[in-house]
């Protein structure tokens, strides 16, 4: 709607009274579409929009189209296209986990998995995993709470069939057929923890379009596709230490920064088994140490499972 020469060929289109591409027209339309709904209160609009087209989550008082949110559809094609590498060539590709946070705050982003990822012919998401099935379950658990955990206004939205991990591609003939089965119903319970978090912990929520709510610890390791960052409450002191390895290989005693000392309470640990994983963790807590590591006073050495996301929350 938003263009005069979407999929049309040089001819096939006319300029508008500027002589620019856009569609003056249908801009008019959406931006008072979206004054009127939100003349409701707690109405939502979401925009799946996938070009640049400048501020379609801001007011229409500041020129934007007045969305709520919008779909952030460059970290999901990113994130798609790292995960189907195997862990072994995903070192050549971290880029593609971090670049999102560059533009996190433009607009108030929703991050999706589009319906159109999962049909014709492109595989369910857990089809999309490489590896065999304990590997695949491990890297849709790992992806579904790095989905969670960055910032992301209220919801993740996933096309049907993602949350149980179906293997079929989404047809709507077709029903989901998993729910019975043990390791479909564990990701389940991961889902379910995952929201569980998310509604009771403000630092995922409370300042999403800011980046006083986002701190990188470490993202320099590509060698070893290990990641780590900070979610921060509008009370600074409340965060989430979020630790992730993106490969099959185990780490004991990776160290990573802290801001604060005193004890760390694991309280996210995607390997649990309690989801389908291999039960490897931080026994519920680690201990701070004076030892100053990625530019903060204290540190901890955790253990990362495999192809897994553990979170901590000081006590």
């Amino acid at each position: 709607m938003l263009y005069l020469d979407y999929s049309r060929k040089p001819g096939e289109w006319i300029p508008n009274q500027y002589g620019g591409n856009e569609n003056l027209e249908a801009i008019d339309f959406l931006r008072r579409f979206n004054e009127l709904a939100h003349t409701v209160p707690g109405a939502m609009t979401v925009a799946e929009e996938s070009t640049a087209f400048p501020g379609v989550s801001k007011p229409v008082y500041l020129s934007g189209l007045g969305f709520t949110m919008k779909w952030n559809m460059g970290w999901m094609h990113d994130m798609l296209a790292y995960f189907e590498n195997d862990p072994i060539y995903r070192k050549f590709h971290h880029n593609s986990i971090t670049f999102s946070l560059l533009y996190a705050f433009q607009e108030n982003f929703v991050l999706p998995i589009s319906h159109d990822e999962v049909v014709h012919g492109k595989s369910s998401l857990l089809n999309k995993m490489p590896g065999d099935e304990w590997r695949q379950f491990a890297n849709v658990r790992a992806f579904l709470a790095y989905m969670w955990a960055p910032p992301r206004q209220e919801a993740a939205l996933h096309g049907t069939g993602n949350r149980p991990a179906r293997r079929v591609e989404l047809r709507h003939r077709l029903a989901l057929g998993t729910a019975g089965i043990d390791c479909h119903r564990k990701l389940q319970t991961l889902v379910r923890e995952l929201n569980r978090l998310y509604r009771s912990s403000p630092a995922l929520y409370q300042v999403d379009f800011n980046y006083t709510g986002f701190e990188w610890i470490d993202f320099h390791d590509w060698e070893a596709s290990i990641i780590a960052f900070l979610r921060r409450a509008e009370d600074p002191a409340d965060f989430i230490l979020f630790c992730c390895n993106f490969t099959p290989v185990p780490r004991q005693g990776y160290e990573f920064g802290v801001p604060e000392e005193g004890f760390y309470e694991e309280i996210l640990n995607t390997d649990s088994e309690l989801f389908g994983g291999s039960n490897m963790g931080n026994g519920g807590c680690v201990s701070s140490r004076p030892v100053p590591k990625h530019n903060r006073p204290y540190s901890i050495a955790v253990t990362l499972p495999p192809l897994a996301v553990v979170a901590f929350r000081k006590r």
